[in-house]
């Protein structure tokens, strides 16, 4: 007799693999069905909700942060227009100031040129008076140093000293 081969022949006495005899096709097939019922159950009763329930808080958290956030950025939108306002009215303000003392070192500057142009005006005018009290005592002084001049040079030219009233009188007589 040949001896069987590894593979190809069953040994004797046995019939093969368990499961893929034909005889026990109807005991698995039995706890197929019992074992797919009952991890159905277990699914649907146990896991299935815990897995619902963990991702219904997921989204309830993620929803929540998200309206937080949305919160917060409306308050920072807040926070910056109220500080851009701020800073424009603070802008406005200076210029303001800035306007008003331009305003105001302009009225003083203009107020302390009239009152140099009075002074200058006021010593102006003493200087004039001044100078026409001078001319006018030099105009009277003028006859005088008139008279003597040429007194004393009718002397020097013809050796003579003329009389007091012919030099008055021909010096009355110059045009001035």
């Amino acid at each position: 007799m040949a001896e069987p081969t590894a593979h190809s022949e069953a040994p004797e006495g046995h019939g093969g693999f368990p499961p893929f005899q034909a005889q026990h096709f109807p005991s698995q097939l039995v706890w197929l069905t019992l074992t797919f019922v009952l991890l159905y159950v277990l699914m649907s009763k146990v896991a299935l909700p815990r897995i619902g329930a963990i991702l219904a808080d997921r989204s309830k958290r993620i929803s929540d942060h998200l309206a937080e956030a949305q919160r917060l950025k409306d308050q920072s939108d807040a926070a910056n227009a109220a500080y851009e306002k701020a800073l424009a009215d603070a802008r406005n303000r200076a210029q303001a100031i800035a306007a008003a003392t331009r305003q105001k070192q302009a009225a003083e500057a203009d107020e302390a040129q009239k009152r140099l142009e009075a002074q200058l005006q006021e010593r102006l005018a003493a200087a004039e008076r001044s100078i026409t009290a001078t001319r006018t005592s030099a105009m009277a002084n003028v006859r005088t140093i008139a008279a003597d001049t040429a007194g004393a040079i009718v002397q020097r030219l013809i050796g003579t000293t003329p009389s007091e009233q012919d030099v008055a009188a021909a010096v009355g007589e110059a045009k001035p």
